[in-house]
């Protein structure tokens, strides 16, 4: 009589010591939470899922019998329907296996294959992979016969895992379980190693299927093809086709689709449609026909295909328009792409939520924000349900508009429709508030998506990292990227050359130094733009002797300067009076073919009209239009000025009044400059006659 006793003093010492761990977790919690508020910065806590406990012998928390049935006498039985039933209507997968566990542990219920099965399938579906092995080898350890369609159930866990290999050595012991390899076991064993890209393995798993007796189907074909191509193997491919018709397995739309598309993405779309003709080609083969012509820009061609579809009674899908669509706008015709959707009105095919999201994102890029926010609205009333891409397209436009509170709005209404946000909207959103320079914003978005436990991904990172820089808040800035190799989120080159050119801009070198000789802790490889901002950096400093080591550095290490790399040099040079070493540069970077742009002959063209010879940067001037570049004002205003103080104000009005015919009209810099010049030589009553005269006729004072 003492025992049922015993067993509830040790269920009460039970709850007492978990009462005692879940306090020390929350206080833990707490204090962390406290700190968080003193400092001022996020916790920047990973939210890990919890571990499901799948121990059958447990102390219940729940009681699922009936309260009318509840008996000391005699238990009541469950049928087994009912127990399939409950398993199967019961979407919390916790509640679901505290019922397994319940009838597990009771005199109820004895689990029959069919109860497992369904459990194994439940918790797959939720990727809980250690429930499903414990409850595998449970069915084992009780006898209980594992059905093929359990087998795949386990297969595809280990799939969804992405742990192949288990699955693959669960197979070999497939005899353990009391089940027989079969085509369909095999074919998902095969599925799964594809999908890990595992092709050296699938050779061989195909070999021991014909050594078992086992023909394969059009399936095991189609996956086989697929590995081939991914390998880049065609020859096989066509030579398993040949194998197929010989076995009479005739290959069916995603055989060819297969290796059409393979064909398409590397860029050999004329040989697809060479073996199109030998076979009568579905719609899925005109797509990837189609995907591989807007890949190589070629949309004639695409159009083409598109009518070859219909004169054949092909008619194009969703997936055929909205290919040529996104094409469209990706190349940054939005106008066509409209086109392209009342052509799909008028054929009676309708858009999807990818064909809206592709307009979405054309007329958002071309800062036709107002546009692509009624076309938003109006397929919600249309019924057409926007998914995570869909919003996040919007947002994203709206935030490089500067439309944060718009941007907000839709996170709202995100969250309202149920569509959860993710990583990119959120990071959409920190760097929208970091381009607008809000870092409170920045902040509590930041702070939100840590506390709903999305997990930060280095964009994040560097978006907030940047926005720390631009406010002086180096200190916090580098805290953030000390905690990102902690949480298992190593910082990128381009955060550090974020970083490097937010101190850079301050004029924090020497911190900036450090933080490049630290890239290679982080296994961070300096490229060309890390090299630009530290150079950009030291020549504002001064640093010349520095500056010209890094760039023998670059050329040691093969790096191949680009034409900020030459503009930053050439600026540095020109601001330190280094007029011969910055012309030299300059006709370096001309022999290596990398052409000059504004900013380069307008640095070139001010220098030397402020500190060298006005008549080359003359030259530069007439110059420019030879390589396609029109002089801006920044250049005549640099030329004028040197003109006057080196050559005088006869030769300058000849600039000017080129300027003025070449529609380029002169700023207040220019016109004071000349004022206060003729004020000097002329007196203020001639110099003012001869503005008027210019204003008038500008070749007046010529």
């Amino acid at each position: 009589m003492c025992f049922p006793l015993i067993e509830v003093f040790y269920l009460k010492i039970e709850s007492f010591i978990l009462m005692i761990i879940i306090s020390v977790e929350v206080l833990s919690y707490l204090y962390r939470v406290i700190m968080y508020l003193k400092e001022g910065c996020s916790l920047l806590l990973k939210v890990r899922k919890p571990s499901i406990p799948f121990v059958l012998r447990t102390n219940l928390v729940f009681n699922f019998m009936p309260q009318n049935e509840i008996s000391d006498k005699e238990p009541v039985l469950f049928k087994e329907s009912e127990v399939l039933k409950r398993l199967k209507n019961e979407h919390d997968i916790i509640q679901a296996l505290e019922y397994f566990k319940f009838l597990a542990n009771s005199r109820s219920f004895k689990h029959t294959r069919s109860t497992y099965e369904m459990m194994i399938k439940k918790l797959g579906c939720k990727g809980e992979i250690d429930a499903v092995q414990y409850l595998f080898q449970q069915m084992k350890l009780e006898r209980i016969g594992c059905s093929e369609d359990a087998f795949i159930s386990v297969i595809n866990s280990y799939r969804q895992a992405g742990v192949s290999e288990q699955a693959l050595r669960t197979f070999y012991r497939i005899s353990e379980f009391g089940c027989a390899p079969t085509v369909r076991l095999y074919n998902h064993l095969l599925d799964a190693l594809l999908s890990e890209n595992r092709l050296h393995m699938i050779s061989p798993i195909y070999s021991n299927m014909n050594k078992d007796g086992l023909e394969p189907n059009v399936y095991t074909y189609n996956i086989l093809l697929k590995a081939l191509c991914k390998n880049n193997s065609l020859g096989g491919a066509r030579r398993l086709l040949e194998e197929m018709s010989n076995k009479g397995c005739e290959p069916d739309k995603v055989s060819y689709t297969t290796i059409i598309s393979f064909l398409c993405k590397s860029g050999r779309v004329n040989e697809a449609r060479d073996l199109v003709l030998k076979f009568i080609p579905s719609v899925s083969v005109y797509n990837a026909l189609i995907n591989g012509c807007c890949i190589r820009g070629n949309m004639r061609e695409a159009f083409e295909l598109l009518d070859v579809m219909m004169e054949k009674r092909v008619s194009p899908n969703v997936i055929t328009y909205t290919t040529i669509l996104n094409s469209l706008v990706d190349s940054g015709h939005i106008d066509y792409s409209l086109a392209v959707l009342a052509k799909m009105f008028v054929q009676g095919c309708d858009p999807n939520t990818c064909t809206f999201t592709s307009l979405i994102k054309g007329l958002s890029s071309k800062g036709r924000i107002s546009e692509a926010l009624k076309l938003f609205r109006k397929i919600i009333d249309d019924g057409v349900l926007p998914n995570q891409v869909t919003y996040n397209t919007l947002m994203h436009g709206l935030c490089m508009a500067g439309n944060m509170g718009d941007a907000l709005s839709l996170l709202d209404q995100m969250e309202r429709n149920l569509c959860l946000p993710n990583i990119v909207t959120y990071t959409t959103l920190i760097d929208g508030f970091s381009k607008s320079g809000n870092l409170i914003g920045a902040s509590e978005m930041w702070n939100k998506m840590i506390s709903l436990g999305v997990c930060p991904n280095a964009l994040a990172y560097t978006c907030m990292i940047d926005l720390l820089c631009r406010t002086s808040m180096f200190g916090h800035a580098y805290t953030l990227l000390e905690k990102m190799s902690t949480h298992k989120c190593p910082p990128n080159t381009i955060t550090f050359n974020t970083f490097i050119k937010g101190l850079c801009v301050q004029d924090r070198v020497d911190w900036a130094m450090e933080l490049f000789d630290e890239m290679g802790k982080h296994g961070c490889i300096p490229n060309v733009t890390t090299y630009n901002e530290i150079l950009d950096g030291l020549f504002k400093v001064k640093n010349i002797e520095l500056a010209f080591e890094l760039v023998r550095e670059m050329e040691e290490l093969g790096i191949e300067f680009n034409l900020v790399t030459y503009n930053t040099i050439i600026h540095g040079l020109s601001s330190s009076g280094k007029l011969e070493e910055a012309r030299k540069l300059f006709g370096r970077m001309m022999i290596r073919g990398i052409k000059p742009d504004v900013f380069t002959l307008n640095m070139l063209i001010h220098a030397y009209s402020t500190h060298g010879s006005v008549e080359y940067a003359i030259q530069l001037l007439d110059s420019m239009r030879h390589i396609g570049l029109n002089p801006d004002i920044i250049a005549y205003t640099s030329l004028i000025r040197g003109v006057i103080e080196q050559v005088g104000i006869e030769e300058a009005f000849i600039y000017l009044h080129r300027m003025i015919h070449e529609g380029i009209c002169p700023n207040v810099s220019i016109w004071s400059f000349l004022v206060r010049f003729l004020a000097n030589k002329m007196g203020c009553v001639g110099a003012v006659d001869c503005m008027n005269a210019i204003l008038t006729d500008p070749s007046a004072c010529i």
